[in-house]
């Protein structure tokens, strides 16, 4: 079975850059303003978006399962849409928003790295991002009032965090891309 997930890893490592870059942000200006945030995550959730719709297309052009990353694209454009057209959008509604757009995003990549357990022995980083998605969205969720350095911080981490796994599995994709033959694209898992 070929899978486009492997032979698409730069996506992986695009959407794990923006997620240390904004953690970066967050972590050097922890006393960025609560329109910034929004902004900042707007722009974030709308870019993740659009490259899990990209990953979409590429999988319904390689005749695999897309529906994962549809779903996935779909609610981060939503909640960057979202974000965008109302930023006067109190805190606690933002914190409800970050945090369920986590644990649907979290969700979908617990999904996709069970399916992906067949053919790729690393899934477990894919799986280790959905945990990540919702342990970060149930705790945004459970302390909607913190201030918004906290929230702040929190999102940096979440996003830094993230990022980092993100980057770590598109590279080791891309090293198991170059290592294996055009066409031969399942691996065993051990």
């Amino acid at each position: 079975m070929r899978t486009s997930i492997a032979k698409n890893w730069w996506v992986l490592v695009i959407r794990g850059c923006l997620g240390v870059g904004l953690g970066i942000v967050a972590f050097v200006w922890p006393g960025i303003t609560l329109a910034s945030l929004v902004i900042l995550f707007g722009a974030y959730a709308l870019v993740d978006g659009v490259m899990a719709i990209v990953a979409t297309v590429r999988a319904l052009e390689s005749h695999e399962r897309w529906g994962a990353f549809l779903l996935e694209g779909i609610a981060g454009i939503a909640a960057g849409l979202l974000t965008m057209a109302w930023p006067a959008i109190t805190a606690v509604w933002l914190i409800y928003l970050i945090g369920a757009w986590a644990v649907v995003t979290g969700v979908f990549e617990i999904i996709a790295a069970v399916k992906l357990r067949k053919h790729f022995a690393g899934e477990w980083l894919l799986a280790l991002t959905g945990v990540a998605s919702l342990i970060f969205g149930v705790v945004i969720m459970a302390a909607p009032l913190a201030g918004a350095l906290v929230i702040a911080i929190w999102v940096g981490a979440y996003a830094f965090v993230f990022g980092v796994l993100l980057i770590a599995l598109g590279f080791r994709l891309r090293t198991w891309v170059h290592g294996h033959p055009a066409g031969s694209l399942t691996v065993p898992v051990h």
